[in-house]
């Protein structure tokens, strides 16, 4: 069975960064298309980030939400089963609790991001960030 667990969440003051981190366990890591997702209350979740996988044909394919383009990185260590997203320059309305989601899709060339979340299949538990002014 797949787990997928978040950490890294905190206080911050505006402008300043947060790296959060999601440890999978039970699949095969390199495998999953993962997904970074973020809620706040009364709006629907929101991918901010996530990473395609294309297997052998050419290298994986990373999204960014135009919200966090140029603020916000996304990667893997594929060693340590972990993505991790690493935010910058943090603006107040990226407080929110974000999610990690992976799914297995086939390898494709042209390999893609999917931006709903009834597209994954597993999900951590959420981590909390707060952005202070």
């Amino acid at each position: 069975q797949v787990q997928l667990v978040e950490s890294g969440g905190g206080l911050v003051q505006t402008g300043g960064s947060l790296r959060l981190s999601c440890a999978a366990s039970g699949g095969t890591f390199s495998r999953f298309t993962m997904g970074w997702f973020r809620q706040v209350p009364g709006k629907e979740r929101e991918i901010v980030a996530g990473i395609g996988r294309s297997g052998v044909w050419s290298g994986d394919a990373t999204y960014y939400a135009d919200s966090v383009k140029g603020r916000f990185t996304l990667s893997t260590d594929n060693a340590k089963n972990t993505v991790y997203l690493q935010m910058n320059s943090l603006k107040a309305e990226d407080a929110a609790v974000y999610y990690c989601a992976a799914v297995t899709l086939p390898y494709s060339r042209s390999a893609s991001v999917p931006k709903s979340e009834t597209a994954y299949d597993y999900w951590g538990q959420g981590t909390q960030v707060t952005v202070s002014s």
